[in-house]
């Protein structure tokens, strides 16, 4: 495990065979997604992308099969606990969310989850979204050094979404 996660978050766009800055915006926000996961030890991690008035406009996974991703009616839309992120634009982390006070429960055939990490996706000093990962392995809570890791790699999708969808 790398000392300084901010260090270890660079390292990883920069061994990417293909540079995220030259990737199409959907497969360089899937790195972002896929590192953050990795880096985190979670198992799942998402990007989901607002517009201004707070409606998703774009939902990037990882760690959910093809069968998950498929029973998933639709993105988090920002209630409950994943909201608060969306609404206030600080970073979140919750080591239990079924205990959340503003947790209200799960859509239908999504996948359990218990520990959660988000960041805000900031362009252009605009909130448009969230990184967010969950359930990191062993059932232990994220750390600092995981929301430094986020915070890094949310500025690089920051800059994807930035230079593609705005």
């Amino acid at each position: 495990m790398w000392r300084d996660p901010e260090a270890a978050a660079l390292r990883g766009l920069a061994r990417a065979e293909t540079p995220i800055a030259t990737k199409k915006p959907l497969a360089a926000l899937q790195q972002v997604t896929e590192l953050a996961r990795e880096l985190t030890s979670a198992r799942y991690s998402a990007i989901v992308v607002i517009d201004d008035n707070d409606n998703v406009e774009g939902f990037v996974v990882s760690g959910l099969s093809a069968e998950q991703e498929r029973k998933l009616k639709s993105a988090p839309l920002g209630h409950g606990a994943l909201g608060t992120m969306r609404k206030d634009g600080h970073p979140v982390r919750i080591d239990d969310v079924s205990k959340h006070a503003k947790t209200f429960g799960f859509p239908p055939k999504h996948p359990a989850m218990k520990t959660l990490l988000g960041v805000p996706l900031d362009v252009a000093g605009q909130l448009r979204g969230a990184l967010y990962v969950t359930d990191r392995d062993g059932g232990a809570p994220f750390q600092d050094r995981d929301e430094a890791t986020l915070k890094v790699l949310a500025r690089h999708a920051g800059g994807v979404i930035g230079a593609s969808w705005y």
